[in-house]
């Protein structure tokens, strides 16, 4: 069952936040956390620099060897796919221990039609640009603006997901 993240990760946005005060900002005037996702990319889709600025984004933290986040895949392409020519853009960020050794082929299995990011140490070990990761399966919805919209641990119906895109790409 999906259940909302907890106040802190409100306060570790808000921390994240002020420290990004001091940082330079990315072209156009987009979030600067976004920096933070361009990891390595696997996979039949690759996120060149810069392409993930001004989409809503489904940021999705799962791992291969995860039921839940495997059970998830049809719902996550199935927005991609009705949204996705609407600057939307799920991402995948994987947790495996074994990288893109283990993440490549997967993304090639299931023929991923989004990007899917090899996460870094301090990802694996819990802390995303977006707060604690705490459960897997864990997304969050990033607004056209960089703004935290939702984040929702667990898979969440379909159907919820969908509201939450489609209020995001018409504020």
């Amino acid at each position: 069952m999906a259940r909302a993240l907890p106040l802190r990760s409100a306060a570790a946005l808000a921390l994240l936040a002020s420290s990004c005060a001091t940082s330079p900002a990315p072209p156009g005037g987009a979030p600067r956390y976004i920096p933070s996702l361009e990891l390595e990319s696997v996979g039949p889709v690759r996120v060149g620099e810069g392409a993930l600025y001004g989409r809503v984004l489904l940021v999705n933290f799962m791992a291969t060897w995860c039921f839940p986040c495997v059970q998830e895949l049809p719902a996550l392409v199935e927005l991609q796919r009705r949204y996705g020519g609407r600057d939307f853009t799920v991402v995948l960020v994987g947790m495996d221990l074994e990288g893109a050794q283990v993440l490549e082929p997967f993304a090639r299995y299931y023929e991923l039609p989004f990007p899917l990011l090899v996460a870094g140490d301090a990802i694996r070990g819990g802390q995303s640009p977006f707060g604690p990761l705490e459960a897997l399966p864990t997304s969050f919805l990033i607004g056209k603006d960089g703004e935290l919209l939702a984040g929702i641990r667990g898979v969440p119906p379909v159907e919820d997901l969908r509201r939450h895109v489609e209020a995001a790409l018409h504020p």
